[in-house]
């Protein structure tokens, strides 16, 4: 039995189609919200049971937690605004731990959600071979990412086998329901279908020109085909590793992969940055994608263009945009 948290949002929702993909059925679906609550992304998926968050603490220290075959640990508050510091370590922090402990206790590979936001401004890097305590995450939620991490290095007894995935700028089907906190690439789509124009923020930088600010933007379908290869190769040595394309890309470039396969002329509307955000902006992110190339797994296979095009032709253009 596969286990997989935060299976009713956007990365864990994904990951249930790619063990579909794989042949598996036999899957856990874990989270707070209920697919009666948010019943589109996992319509179209197979999995045995779905499980509230809650609940599943208890299963974790039962006889119960022995049969898993590996847990995809997705769910956390992925809300980069989220300033209840006290809520993030409760959800994002402690409950990753107890998730470590039980993998430990009854032998079962974990799969975690870390973060890019670890690396805060990237003042010192994107290395995931470095310990994470030098790193300074800008917010609150990247310092609930940052204490698991540091605490995960720190154990000597662990999972058989465990992973910290440090996922950069993701997009793709099923992050319809995250808001604000949903990728430029749907926000773009939707702005330009209403529109006809897109808003970017102006640099405030000199070093950088409007709409060069450089993003490391990685495909979902990467992801989870990234997260399967780490369960299904066991020769992988267990630790933290970035998942980007591992290539920055400017904001422009993916404006106009945008407006490109909407059949659109590009047409950006340059706004001023507000106060609030410019001093924790980030101008430029890139995974270091080495250590995990390194352990023999696949490239990505989704260049920013391509996994564009695969996002608008094959869902966000269809009438029902989900995984399926």
């Amino acid at each position: 039995m596969f286990v997989v948290t935060g299976a009713n949002g956007f990365i864990g929702s994904a990951m249930v189609w790619e063990l579909n993909r794989k042949g598996h059925q036999n899957i856990i679906a874990v989270d707070r919200v209920s697919p009666s609550e948010r019943p589109d992304l996992l319509s179209h998926l197979k999995y045995d049971q779905y499980i509230d968050a809650e609940e599943f603490l208890k299963i974790l220290k039962s006889p119960s937690a022995r049969g898993f075959k590996a847990v995809f640990h997705m769910g956390a508050c992925s809300s980069t605004t989220e300033m209840n510091v006290d809520y993030l370590a409760k959800n994002n922090t402690e409950y990753t731990k107890s998730v470590f402990m039980s993998g430990t206790q009854n032998g079962w590979p974990l799969i975690y959600a870390s973060s890019g936001a670890v690396y805060g401004q990237g003042e010192h890097g994107f290395d995931d071979v470095r310990s994470t305590s030098h790193y300074h995450p800008l917010n609150p939620y990247g310092w609930s990412k940052a204490h698991f991490d540091v605490w995960s290095e720190k154990q000597v007894e662990t999972p058989p086998r465990w992973y910290g995935l440090r996922f950069f700028n993701v997009y793709g089907p099923n992050e319809y329901h995250k808001a604000d906190m949903s990728s430029v690439v749907y926000k773009a789509w939707k702005q330009i279908g209403e529109t006809g124009r897109l808003k970017l923020f102006r640099s405030h930088r000199p070093d950088y020109k409007d709409g060069c600010q450089l993003r490391d933007f990685v495909y979902v379908k990467d992801i989870t085909a990234w997260m399967w290869e780490l369960y299904s190769t066991p020769s992988v040595t267990s630790g933290i590793y970035n998942l980007g394309f591992g290539k920055a890309r400017t904001w422009l470039d993916l404006a106009e992969a945008v407006f490109s396969n909407m059949k659109r002329p590009l047409d950006v509307e340059w706004i001023d940055m507000p106060i609030s955000i410019r001093n924790q902006y980030q101008y430029f992110t890139e995974a270091k994608m080495e250590k995990l190339l390194g352990q023999g797994l696949s490239a990505p296979r989704w260049s920013l263009e391509t996994g564009v095009q695969d996002y608008l032709t094959n869902y966000l253009l269809q009438k029902d945009p989900h995984l399926s």
